[in-house]
């Protein structure tokens, strides 16, 4: 810093607000420092700057699974806008094997220097992991339970699915058939439990439930299982890549879809758009559940009032692949 000050012929005062954008610096003397530093390749102290500030400029995200669209989405979403404020990420994934816990992902966080941690897990996961949360820790919750009065941010699952349901209702089909995501899933969980309330609230019955996997080989074993029963009209399936594999399984039993059964998945993948027929899809907004919850942990980080996240809402998106009962 005393080089750049040098450099620039300021103070290292003044390279020292211009490093931290502290106090007021004239437009053209910063102009100087910024110049000088170029020139120099002069770089910050990232680990001198947190110890004077005590901030480490990083967020950890802890992350159950990579492979679903909306958790790709999500963690897109969390390092763009951490990165918009000037945060790195540090990731820690937590396997499915039964050893690995949450606690374990933050005693791993303990090696690394954070500010706060982003949780986006399943929350039978959190439920069933024995969780320490180390004290004074900022931390967010996605796409989980929520633990005591920790800042929660989501989609509006069971908005979805009652949209979906409520969409092959009113095409005048008699019931509606549901494909369900693993049980250990506390979206598929939301997603199971408003699709049979909202059969309940019409009166309709309530078919047994096909369990899947979010895979699309699950899909296409569930197609297998429902493709024999004449009863079986319209289905709402978990998400779209297990849809994509139960058509595969009715159109190779030479079932038309929509016109012997319509089909719904969930998420909004962009090439459910691209499928024959078009996927009718419930889309979500991951890139926006990102976003809030980098907003929300920035907020908790600031010591700023907590303003509670509202659930961010779902969209039908009819396309093809559902009609009227013949």
């Amino acid at each position: 810093m005393e080089d750049v000050a040098r450099a620039a012929g300021v103070s290292g005062q003044t390279v020292s607000r211009v490093v931290n954008s502290r106090g007021y610096v004239g437009e053209a003397t910063r102009q100087k420092v910024n110049d000088a530093m170029q020139r120099l390749g002069y770089r910050p102290n990232s680990a001198a700057r947190a110890l004077r500030s005590g901030r480490f400029k990083a967020i950890g995200v802890v992350m159950f699974t990579f492979s679903s669209y909306g958790n790709q989405r999500t963690l897109d979403a969390i390092a763009e806008r951490a990165s918009e404020a000037g945060y790195g990420l540090t990731l820690i994934p937590v396997e499915s094997s039964p050893t690995a816990t949450v606690s374990g992902a933050f005693r791993r966080l303990e090696e690394h220097a954070v500010d706060g941690v982003i949780i986006v897990l399943e929350a039978h996961q959190l439920d069933e992991a024995d969780i320490e949360i180390p004290p004074g820790l900022p931390i967010v919750f996605v796409d989980s339970s929520r633990l005591g009065e920790r800042p929660f941010v989501d989609t509006d699952q069971a908005q979805g699915a009652r949209l979906a349901t409520e969409h092959l209702l009113e095409l005048g089909h008699a019931t509606v058939f549901h494909v369900a995501g693993p049980d250990k899933s506390y979206s598929a969980e939301r997603r199971r439990d408003s699709w049979r309330a909202t059969l309940e609230a019409h009166g309709r019955e309530v078919p047994a439930v096909v369990q899947g996997d979010w895979s699309a080989e699950s899909g296409y074993r569930a197609g297998l299982a429902l493709r024999d029963d004449p009863s079986v009209s319209a289905v709402f399936v978990a998400n779209d890549q297990m849809a994509i594999g139960l058509v595969r399984a009715f159109r190779e039993a030479g079932m038309d879809v929509p016109g012997d059964v319509s089909v719904v998945g969930f998420d909004g993948l962009p090439e459910a758009a691209q499928l024959w027929p078009p996927l009718t899809t419930i889309k979500q907004h991951p890139e926006r559940v990102g976003a809030l919850a980098v907003d929300a942990l920035l907020t908790e980080l600031s010591g700023s009032v907590r303003v509670q996240a509202p659930l961010i809402d779902t969209e039908l998106v009819v396309r093809g692949s559902t009609a009227p009962p013949r």
